[in-house]
């Protein structure tokens, strides 16, 4: 069961024991008979139930960095919010949008619904939208025809594996963010598995290049030689999203990132 399904039985279930309480036990008891314990209790709790699920469901919600696949931008053990309304308004549970806001942009970094198996969150970076036209190839980004935009700005020290790793600023429609690379990795990208639209990409010993269907979006992670993404999985539909994050509010490794990510 996901947390918000768990969250929402739990709301359920104590908005109904004081609904039930407010218009039938009340009536019934005496006047100085106390409530029963589970009256209470779902009573205590009801309200602060709501307010926590509202706030998760649609404004906010709190997620650990669990890997690495998103160095050197978010770094594991980061603690970071993701805007629950960024991409418009999307019942709970169910996760239907109802109310249009906004589109992920190139460049975007986005949690979602890891396609194979939806009860995992996943957070990548937005590379392609409907119907780009996505190139990755001997460790060189194409979208559309067009080279990304990268240049070098040193190394990047790995604490976790003791190794120095070429690290680059890539341009998103003006946007600049961080990635590394490793220079012994190879260019390609073995298909990890089929996927839906899988036709529409192609691969080669230089890389894959891929079409993105409509309602649909190619993520990768800025450790381009150390992520599984849609080079692996295929593409993220559109009912998969979560959310943009936008801010790390904790790291108990390193409490001084505090606030970098935007």
């Amino acid at each position: 069961m996901s947390f918000a399904l768990f969250l929402f039985s739990l709301l359920a279930v104590t908005g109904i024991v004081w609904l039930f309480d407010k218009y039938f036990l009340r009536k019934r008891r005496a006047g100085d008979a106390k409530q029963p314990w589970w009256v209470e209790y779902s009573i205590s709790f009801f309200p602060v139930i709501l307010i926590v699920f509202v706030l998760r469901s649609f404004l906010v919600e709190p997620f650990k960095i669990p890997s690495g696949s998103m160095i050197p931008t978010l770094l594991i053990g980061d603690f970071i919010l993701v805007n629950k309304f960024a991409y418009g308004i999307r019942l709970p549970v169910v996760n239907i949008k109802v109310v249009d806001i906004g589109e992920p942009k190139r460049g975007d970094v986005m949690v979602f619904r890891y396609p194979p198996d939806p009860s995992l969150d996943y957070i990548k970076r937005v590379v392609g939208l409907p119907g780009d036209r996505i190139e990755y190839r001997n460790k060189e980004l194409r979208i559309n025809g067009q080279l990304v935009p990268r240049r070098s700005i040193g190394d990047y020290e790995s604490r976790e594996r003791l190794q120095y790793f070429p690290r680059y600023l890539e341009t998103f429609d003006g946007a600049e963010h961080e990635i590394i690379l490793e220079k012994e990795a190879p260019g390609y990208v073995s298909r990890g598995m089929d996927f839906r639209h899988s036709a529409n990409c192609d691969y080669n010993s230089g890389g894959v290049a891929c079409t993105v269907p409509a309602g649909h979006y190619f993520m990768m992670g800025d450790n381009r030689d150390n992520s599984s993404d849609s080079r692996v999985w295929g593409f993220v539909p559109d009912a998969n999203i979560v959310g943009k994050a936008f801010f790390i509010w904790l790291n108990l490794n390193e409490l001084g990132r505090f606030g970098k990510f935007r």
